[in-house]
């Protein structure tokens, strides 16, 4: 049976610890993740490749979350929190070996299977953490926390494109000039040598990915059991409740799909954004650090204010119609005041996972796992969205594809944070707590 004494809270002195783990976690996996922005830039160049293929970098990257979530829930079950994760971060050092040896031979199905890797590995990755964070204290405070987990996922994102942007693109608008005027062997070396460059880099983020994957293993991160943290009504006693009767759960998963869509175009597509206006690519290349440096400014925001001034839901519905607001001065202006209305996005985007998520996993009792799982195949909204805008821009001004790609996840998120989390789904009491505590 669950009570207070089970489960970390404030006065644990393991809680800080804890968090200040899964906050290195959440750095060094941002850091791979908003690679995907600059990575763009590098393959279209180095494969020599149009937009629409380009693009791929996001769609494999973020469908190997829908792919491999719901196995992840499973392999999570037997192996436990700590094994899971570093077994997690050991498939990314495996996928980024992968993609820098495949991306230095110019091979692109194989870079493209690398970096599907990496999504599988952070997959499992979050399918564990991001639970384990909202119940590692009261699920009304999630939000502070994951919000913590995102200010090191947003500083690692915004060194992420400054790194590679000095080690790997450093010149390439030089270079996309020089290669205008070659052909043969002459242009096949240059782009083998710009190739190249990316090979170390990864190489040693795959070393890193080892070496935090043993100090997971050796750290004192408490396990803990989400069927008697984040019980419900549904929950209490009997057999597993079956993962249909949450449709707030489901309603989630679909505002997760259209928030990380958002996400993306705000960070890693803002570069093609840019290029729309013909923008250089030596500035263009450092635009996903200016979004992300937006989100940051959006979680000091949100820890100020959530939720001892406002709740996560009304935040979430503010922050939700600055969107919309954003999305349009894109469409209205041009040019440098277009991307920064894009850039901007970021602070509007900051505190919709910490909001959206333990929203759609409250009182899932022992469907937690799998509920969490159904939510990070969600993050399969940054491979769809973004490819419809690469499609989409090709045909129509990319203005107005981006307006109408933005507004209506933006009007859905509104929803969820208004009426969508509340559906079907009975609060949790002291009383349903105890009750629902203990199963299997």
């Amino acid at each position: 049976m669950a009570d207070s004494a089970s489960a970390p809270g404030r006065s644990d002195p393991t809680l800080g610890r804890s968090i200040a783990i899964a906050g290195a976690l959440f750095f060094v996996t941002g850091f791979v993740t908003w690679l995907n922005g600059p990575l763009i830039s590098f393959v279209r160049l180095a494969f020599d490749l149009d937009e629409v293929n380009s693009f791929l970098i996001l769609m494999v990257f973020y469908l190997s979350y829908f792919v491999l979530a719901l196995p992840a829930s499973w392999i999570l079950r037997g192996t436990g929190l700590k094994k899971g994760l570093a077994l997690a971060l050991t498939v990314m050092a495996a996928g980024a070996g992968a993609f820098g040896e495949f991306a230095t031979r110019r091979w692109y199905p194989g870079a493209l299977a690398g970096l599907f890797t990496i999504g599988g590995g952070l997959a499992l990755l979050q399918t564990a953490i991001n639970p384990y964070v909202s119940i590692l204290g009261p699920i009304e405070g999630a939000a502070r926390r994951i919000a913590l987990m995102g200010i090191c996922n947003k500083l690692a994102g915004i060194a992420a494109p400054l790194v590679i942007g000095a080690l790997v693109l450093h010149g390439i608008g030089d270079l996309a000039d020089a290669l205008k005027g070659l052909s043969g062997p002459a242009r096949e070396a240059l782009l083998d040598r710009f190739a190249a460059k990316i090979h170390l880099p990864y190489l040693a983020m795959a070393a890193i990915l080892l070496a935090a994957a043993v100090g997971v293993l050796k750290s004192p991160l408490p396990e803990l059991k989400a069927s008697e943290a984040n019980a419900s009504a549904h929950d209490a006693g009997g057999p597993a409740p079956s993962i249909f009767r949450y449709p707030h759960l489901w309603l989630g998963v679909l505002c997760l799909f259209v928030y990380v869509g958002v996400e993306v175009m705000a960070g890693d597509a803002i570069g093609a954004y840019g290029r729309g206006f013909g923008l250089p690519l030596d500035q263009t290349k450092f635009f996903t650090a200016f979004t992300l440096a937006a989100m940051l400014l959006g979680y000091l925001s949100g820890l100020l204010l959530t939720p001892k001034v406002v709740s996560q839901e009304t935040y979430l519905r503010g922050s939700a119609l600055l969107g919309v607001a954003l999305a349009a001065g894109a469409f209205a202006t041009h040019g440098y005041a277009s991307v920064a209305c894009v850039a901007a996005l970021g602070f509007a985007n900051a505190m919709m996972w910490p909001a959206i998520f333990p929203l759609a996993i409250r009182g899932l009792g022992r469907a937690t796992e799998t509920g969490s799982a159904l939510l990070v195949m969600g993050i399969a909204g940054g491979a769809i969205i973004p490819q419809a805008f690469a499609v989409l821009k090709q045909h129509f001004d990319f203005q107005a594809v981006f307006l109408a790609l933005m507004a209506p996840c933006y009007l859905y998120i509104f929803f969820y944070a208004w009426r969508g989390h509340r559906t079907g789904r009975l609060i949790a009491t002291p009383a349903v707590l105890a009750a629902g505590a203990g199963g299997p």
